[in-house]
């Protein structure tokens, strides 16, 4: 298997590749990482006659502190996200899921700003995003755009961006100091796709719940953050039927598919699972977090 024939453009700054983008529209592919470009290409599900490589646009490459919280260039590896101390010290959570993506030689290529313009919602990072409450800045020849993950993935494989724009960094706004988190997931074998994942993050005040987020993937369209049961959990002190119970809504509010891997009753049997032992890891660290 092979692509069909193309031509390959390589700016050096981002000015320059919104430039390329504006002038060859849908015509045109943005490629970065390439993890998974190059197999559409191959597979000829995309037949673009312009190739535009932002692997030299430094200025897209880069990964530091903002405040409290993060500010990720789209050419950040996800390699560098799991390796980086600073985010292991800011985002535990976000290193523990960059492990799971895939395997090493794909977090070696694989990008930041590609996996949420992908917007594969049995990814990790779309999922990340949305849990994190980040925002994803983006940009091409006549504006510049900031937009909410929520509003970001309208489908699978589908995002907000436009075709002549590029997504250009992330910001990650902090967490509050004593903040328990949890990343569970469940796939066949190691570094295959999740069938389900769950993220969670907990914040306690007086031994009661002040603030609890809880994002998942592979289990609708796209990653999903479930609004009302972090809503039901703010305010109640932290016990196992807490848990169970937030288990139990969170079965009944996903909308899964069934595939190959696994059937929605499955999944949703999963999510149940999965929530629960989030939510009894995430608590217990946020009891043990340094304030």
């Amino acid at each position: 298997m092979k692509p069909a024939a193309f031509d390959y453009l390589r700016p050096a700054s981002l000015d320059e590749a919104v430039l390329l983008l504006a002038r060859h529209g849908s015509d045109a592919k943005i490629l970065a990482g390439g993890q998974s470009l190059v197999p559409l290409l191959n597979f000829r599900m995309l037949r673009p006659s312009i190739l535009v490589d932002i692997n030299r646009v430094a200025e897209l490459s880069f990964l530091r502190a903002e405040g409290a919280g993060l500010r990720i260039g789209a050419l950040t590896r996800h390699h560098a996200l799991e390796t980086s101390p600073l985010v292991r010290e800011r985002f535990p959570v976000l290193t523990a899921a960059m492990g799971h993506v895939a395997h090493l030689a794909i977090r070696n290529r694989g990008t930041t700003g590609g996996s949420l313009s992908h917007a594969d919602p049995a990814a990790e990072l779309p999922m990340m995003a949305m849990l994190l409450d980040a925002a994803i800045h983006t940009r091409s020849a006549g504006q510049e755009r900031v937009h909410a993950a929520e509003a970001f993935f309208l489908g699978p494989l589908t995002s907000a961006l436009e075709e002549n724009e590029v997504v250009t960094e992330i910001v990650l706004p902090g967490l509050a100091a004593g903040t328990g988190w949890a990343f569970e997931e469940f796939a066949q074998r190691s570094g295959d796709f999740a069938i389900a994942a769950v993220a969670a993050t907990i914040r306690l005040e007086r031994g009661r719940i002040a603030e609890a987020r809880l994002a998942l993937m592979g289990v609708d369209e796209t990653p999903v953050r479930l609004r009302g049961v972090e809503a039901d959990l703010a305010g109640q002190a932290p016990s196992a039927d807490l848990a169970r119970h937030a288990a139990e809504a969170a079965r009944d509010a996903v909308r899964p598919n069934t595939d190959l891997k696994a059937s929605a009753e499955y999944r949703r049997h999963l999510v149940a699972g999965l929530v629960e032992r989030a939510l009894a890891t995430a608590v217990d660290r946020a009891r043990n977090a340094p304030r």
